[in-house]
C-alpha cells in the first residue's frame, strides 16, 4: 500500500467511527435536551417533544445505515442529513418561539460544533455542511419574520458566523495535524515492517554467512593456488610467509621450501639499493609494477613482470607480489622492434638509392656514349670501360638496397619453388668447392607461390653463398621444401606468422653458426663479420627485403660450431604456373617531338643528348612547372612526355594529372630510380616505365614502341 492509500484509508476509518459515534449519540443528546424546552416553553412542551422525536428518530436511522459500510462519501452524505435534519428541527422550534429574537439560535451553534467540531470532516465539506446549516436557520427567517429587533438578529448571526469560521479553521488545522500523525504512523509502520524483514533478513544472512564461510574459504584458497599468475606474501622484512603453486611452478620449488625464507635469495643479484628502495616504497603505500628476473631451482632465471601493493591485515604490514612470465613477450617485444628498425632502414636505404641511380644514370649513360660515338685510342677506351663496370657494380649495389627496402620492382607469377631452386642449384655448383656438398630434398607435392623468380632465385643464391662461405673447411648444404599449415594455437613458432597454408623453403648448413649476440643483426644493411673486401653486407638485407615483400617470414636458428637453419615461409597460391612471352624488337630512330622533364640537370642532358642522336627532337624542362608551361604552348605538336617522379615544386603524380588535363591521350613514360607501387602503371596511367640506371637500348627500345603504339599526325615542331 501506498502513503496515499495509507493516509486515505485511516482517514476513511477515522471519519466512519466518529460519524458512528456522532449520529448514535447525538439521537440521544436530541431527545435529552426536552428538559430544556420543559423549562423555556412549556407550552410548546409537546409540539417540540414531536420534533425532538422525529429528529432523533432520523439521525439513528442515519446511523444504522452509516454503519453498514467503510465508505467516504456515504459518510459524507450521511454527516450532512444529520446536520441538516438537527437544523430543521432549530428552525421549527426558532419559528414556534421568538423568531429572529429566539434564544434557540444557540441550537443551530450547538449542532455546527457537534457536526463539524466532532466529525472529522474534510474542510471542503464542513463548509458545504455549515453552509446549509446556516442556510436553514436564516432563510425561513428572512422569509416569514419581521425583523424587529435588528441588533439582536445581527449579533445572533454574527456569532453564528463567528462559530462556524472558527471551527472551520480548526477543522482545517485539525486536519493538517491528522495528514502528519496518519503520515508519520505510515512512516513508523513501514519502518517497523523494514526492521522486521531486516531482521528476518539478517537472521538467515547470518545463517546463510555462517554456512558458507568455510566454503568461501575453500573458494579463495583454491582461487589463490591456481591462479595463472605466481602470488607472494612477503612480510615487511621481505621473508615469504605464503605463495601459491603457480609461484611454485614458475620457481620449481616446493611451497615447504620457500616459505620462511628470504624473497632476496630468488632475486638475481644486481641493484641491491635500488630494490630496498622499491621494498620501502611499497610498504609505505605505493602499488609498482616492474620487470625482475629470478633464479629457478635448476640455476636458470626467469623474466618476470611483477606487480606489487602494501596491505595491512589486523594491523601488520604485508607485501603482496604477483608475477607473470614475461619471458615468451619479451621475446616478441624484441621481433616487433627488429622489424620496425629494418623497415626504418629500409626507407633510409630507398632515399639514398633513388638519389644514387640519379647519378649512375648519368654516369653509365655517357660512358656508353663516349664508348660508341667518340674516337676513342684504345687506352682510353679501357679507362670508359672500367668507368662503366664501376657503374655497373654500383647499379647492382643499389638493387640490392632497393630490394631490401621493399622499392624495386617484382613480376609476381604463380611458380612452382622448385623450379627456382633447381635453376638455382645449377648456377651455383659450378661455384661450389669440392669439400663441400650439396643435398636437395624437394616435395613433389607443393602448391605454387606467387612472386617473382628472379629475385627468389637471388634469395636462394644469397643464402646459399653464405653457407659457402660459413664452411672453408668443407660442410653439407641442405635444402628442403615442404608444406607447412600453421594453426592459431601452435607451440616452437613465432607467433608473428600469421596463421594460414606456406610453402616451407629451409636452407641449412654445418657451418661455424653464428653468435647469439649478433643474430637480431644479420638483416641489417652493410652489417657483415666477412673481412673486409668479402662482403658488402647486403646479402642477408637483400633477403630479408625480398621475403618480406613476398608477404612471407624468415626465421633463423643457429648455434657457434653447428651450423644455421634458415626457414622461409612464403604463402600458398595454388594458381596455375605460366611462362611469359618474348618481346618483341623495335626501331630505336625518331623524328618526334618529347617533351623531356627531370630536376637532375646531368640526367636531363644526358637523355636529350641520347634522343638528340638518333633523330628526335627534345623540349628539356627542369622542373614540372616549366614543363606544364611548355605543353600549354606546343601540346598539340608534342608527341611523348619523359619524367622523372621525384622533384621539387610538383611532383610526378601531379605533373601526369595536369598533362592528362590538357590532353587526355598524350603517351607518358616514367624514368626514376624508384619502383614501387607509387609509379605503377596503373595507379599513374603511364605508358611505359623505365628504372634508373638504364643502358642506352633499353630507353631507345621504349621511346619507340611506346610512339609507335600510338603515334599522332601532328604537325612537325
Amino acid at each position: 500500500m501506498s502513503r496515499e492509500e495509507y493516509i486515505r484509508s485511516n482517514l476513511d476509518m477515522l471519519l466512519y467511527h466518529w460519524s458512528n459515534i456522532a449520529t448514535k449519540v447525538g439521537s440521544y443528546v436530541i431527545i435529552s435536551l426536552i428538559i430544556l424546552d420543559y423549562f423555556v416553553t412549556p407550552s410548546n412542551f409537546k409540539t417540540f417533544l414531536l420534533y425532538r422525536i422525529f429528529a432523533a428518530g432520523s439521525i439513528y436511522s442515519i446511523y444504522l445505515f452509516n454503519r453498514q459500510k467503510v465508505d467516504r462519501n456515504r459518510q459524507n452524505v450521511m454527516t450532512i442529513l444529520a446536520g441538516i435534519a438537527v437544523c430543521t428541527m432549530v428552525a421549527l422550534m426558532i419559528a414556534k418561539i421568538g423568531g429572529h429574537q429566539s434564544p434557540y439560535f444557540a441550537g443551530i451553534m450547538l449542532s455546527v460544533v457537534y457536526v463539524i467540531g466532532l466529525i472529522p470532516l474534510s474542510v471542503n465539506i464542513s463548509i458545504i455542511a455549515s453552509t446549509l446549516m446556516y442556510v436553514i436557520f436564516l432563510i425561513p427567517i428572512l422569509i416569514y419574520d419581521t425583523i424587529s429587533n435588528p441588533s439582536y438578529f445581527i449579533n445572533a448571526n454574527i456569532f453564528i458566523l463567528s462559530v462556524i469560521f472558527s471551527l472551520i479553521l480548526l477543522r482545517y488545522l485539525h486536519s493538517q495535524r491528522l495528514l502528519s500523525e496518519v503520515g508519520l504512523q505510515y512512516d513508523l509502520d513501514q519502518q517497523k515492517e523494514q526492521l522486521e524483514k531486516y531482521s528476518t533478513q539478517l537472521e538467515e544472512l547470518v545463517q546463510e554467512r555462517t554456512k558458507d564461510l568455510s566454503i568461501s574459504e575453500q573458494r579463495f584458497r583454491a582461487l589463490f593456488d591456481n591462479a595463472n599468475d605466481g602470488v607472494v606474501v612477503l612480510d615487511k622484512d621481505g621473508v615469504i610467509i605464503n605463495m601459491n603453486n603457480k609461484f611454485c611452478e614458475l620457481h620449481g620449488f616446493d611451497k615447504e621450501a620457500l616459505i620462511g625464507t628470504h624473497f632476496k635469495f630468488l632475486e638475481v643479484e644486481d641493484h641491491k639499493e635500488e630494490k630496498e628502495e622499491r621494498l620501502k616504497r611499497i610498504l609505505e603505500g605505493e602499488p609498482l609494477v616492474f620487470e625482475t628476473e629470478h633464479y629457478k631451482r635448476d640455476g636458470s632465471k626467469i623474466l618476470l613482470e611483477v606487480s606489487s601493493k602494501g596491505i595491512n591485515i589486523g594491523g601488520d604490514l604485508y607485501v603482496q607480489l604477483f608475477h607473470r612470465d614475461i619471458t615468451e613477450k619479451k621475446a616478441i617485444q624484441e621481433q616487433l622492434m627488429h622489424s620496425q628498425k629494418m623497415e626504418s632502414i629500409g626507407q633510409l636505404a630507398g632515399g639514398i638509392a633513388h638519389n644514387f641511380n640519379n647519378l649512375l644514370t648519368a654516369i653509365l649513360g655517357y660512358a656508353e656514349l663516349l664508348k660508341e660515338y667518340s674516337d676513342l685510342d684504345n687506352d682510353s677506351k679501357q679507362k670508359v670501360n672500367s668507368i662503366e663496370s664501376s657503374a655497373r657494380k654500383a647499379g647492382i649495389l643499389v638493387s640490392k638496397l632497393l630490394s631490401f627496402s621493399r622499392r624495386e620492382t617484382s613480376e609476381v607469377l604463380p611458380l612452382n619453388l622448385n623450379d627456382v631452386i633447381n635453376d638455382s642449384v645449377k648456377l651455383f655448383e659450378g661455384v661450389l668447392d669440392k669439400k663441400i656438398g650439396l643435398k636437395t630434398n624437394l616435395s613433389d607435392n607443393i602448391p605454387t607461390v606467387e612472386g617473382d623468380p628472379n629475385q627468389l632465385e637471388q634469395v636462394i643464391m644469397n643464402l646459399m653463398v653464405n653457407a659457402r662461405d660459413a664452411m672453408p673447411d668443407g660442410g653439407l648444404i641442405t635444402i628442403k621444401t615442404s608444406l607447412a599449415e600453421i594453426e592459431r594455437d601452435r607451440f616452437n613458432m613465432p607467433s608473428y606468422i600469421i596463421p594460414g597454408k606456406y610453402v616451407l623453403l629451409t636452407i641449412s648448413d654445418t657451418g661455424c653458426g653464428i653468435p647469439k649476440e649478433i643474430t637480431n643483426r644479420i638483416f641489417e644493411p652493410f652489417f657483415t663479420t666477412k673481412e673486409k673486401g668479402k662482403g658488402t653486407g647486403l646479402g642477408l638485407a637483400m633477403v630479408y627485403g625480398v621475403i618480406k615483400d613476398h608477404k612471407g617470414y624468415i626465421t633463423v636458428q643457429s648455434e657457434v660450431g653447428k651450423g644455421s637453419t634458415f626457414d622461409i615461409y612464403l604463402p600458398v597460391s595454388g594458381k596455375a604456373t605460366y611462362k611469359t612471352a618474348k618481346q618483341k624488337l623495335f626501331s630505336v630512330s625518331g623524328h618526334e617531338n618529347i617533351l623531356l622533364v627531370d630536376d637532375e640537370e646531368e640526367v636531363l642532358n644526358f637523355i636529350k643528348d641520347i634522343l638528340e642522336t638518333h633523330g628526335y627532337k627534345v623540349l628539356p624542362a627542369e622542373n614540372p612547372l616549366a614543363a606544364i608551361d611548355i605543353f600549354k604552348k606546343l601540346g598539340s605538336k608534342i608527341h611523348l612526355v619523359i619524367s622523372d617522379i621525384v622533384m621539387p615544386l610538383m611532383d610526378g603524380k601531379e605533373l601526369i594529372k595536369n598533362l592528362r588535363a590538357i590532353k587526355p591521350d598524350i603517351r607518358i613514360i616514367v624514368v626514376s630510380g624508384f619502383s614501387d607501387e607509387a609509379v605503377s602503371k596503373d595507379i599513374l596511367k603511364i605508358d611505359e616505365f623505365i628504372k634508373k640506371p638504364f643502358e642506352i637500348n633499353q630507353l631507345l627500345t621504349k621511346v619507340r614502341r611506346v610512339l609507335d603504339a600510338g603515334i599522332r599526325n601532328l604537325p612537325p615542331y
